[in-house]
């Protein structure tokens, strides 16, 4: 199916009947062809609902605006919806910062190149100049912002005038606490990877907590970035089984490669648009 003609509309809504009827109903008689639908009720008496379907655009009998105008005023208002619809040719902007760990930035790097990832990375950022070479053989811009507690303000104003206009922000091991009004820039377009599995261990040298309390289970977790330190509603997580006989690097070791493919879900599904934010919680239609 050609990606370019696809678009996405995400619901939330009170659980009411007739909801998916009425999305169907206006869809085919504005020309669209469902190509795939996904829906949840967190309780069909009284709960909420939440929607994530695909339609084929090339048939559309009216411009998008039209489309958008017409849905919000005949079937959004009536059944009380937050929604948005995207466009899968209109690639999202995406930019990743990072420190000097590399694996969870090489994987995006990776994937983005083998057309893995939809969107357009527009840059890397980082706090050191130690990944230049890496990020640039890809083709990617690579800027050095240093970070001090003197300079953190100006810092963080240099980085929002790079990353002007991109769509999502991806924190690949970016060992730097963002401000609440970075982050209110970006709300819920900022995706952090953690190395452990949330709400344990959480703050410095989680293998390590991990180890000292000979746990069986290590794992990764990816979340959006809330004012909240490792707080934001979770999007992806995944684990491995250790033992007594895994010490703290071979944790380490296990770790990233779970950070690595954690992130790079977690990056993708918001970049297919199978997210929905809910309070602290997400759903993710996959």
């Amino acid at each position: 199916m050609q990606s370019d003609t696809t678009a996405r509309l995400l619901i939330t809504c009170p659980d009411r009947p007739g909801i998916v009827a009425a999305v169907s109903n206006f869809l085919f008689n504005h020309g669209a062809n469902i190509t795939a639908l996904d829906q949840h009720s967190t309780d069909p008496e009284g709960g909420t609902f939440f929607m994530r379907l695909e339609f084929q655009t090339p048939h559309l009998d009216v411009p998008r605006s039209v489309l958008e105008s017409t849905f919000a005023e005949r079937v959004a208002a009536r059944f009380e919806m937050d929604w948005r619809i995207s466009y899968a040719a209109d690639l999202k902007k995406v930019a990743v910062l990072v420190s000097r760990y590399d694996h969870a930035l090489n994987e995006l790097l990776w994937r983005h190149s083998n057309g893995e990832l939809p969107c357009q990375l527009t840059q890397v950022i980082s706090n050191h100049p130690d990944l230049r070479g890496e990020v640039e053989r890809f083709g990617i811009p690579y800027h050095h912002v240093p970070v001090s507690k003197e300079t953190k303000e100006q810092a963080e104003a240099e980085m929002l005038r790079l990353m002007e206009g991109c769509d999502l922000v991806v924190l690949a091991r970016y060992m730097q606490i963002l401000s609440p009004g970075f982050v209110a820039r970006y709300p819920n377009r900022i995706i952090n990877i953690h190395h452990s599995f949330l709400p344990a261990f959480i703050g410095a040298n989680p293998y390590k907590q991990a180890y000292e309390r000979g746990v069986k289970l290590i794992g990764a977790t990816a979340h959006y970035v809330t004012e909240a330190l490792d707080e934001g509603p979770i999007i992806e997580q995944d684990v491995a089984r250790v033992s007594h006989r895994n010490d703290v690097a071979e944790l380490v070791r296990l770790g990233r490669d779970l950070e690595r493919t954690v992130l790079a879900r977690a990056v993708q599904w918001h970049l297919e648009d199978r997210v929905i934010v809910h309070g602290n919680k997400t759903v993710v239609f996959v």
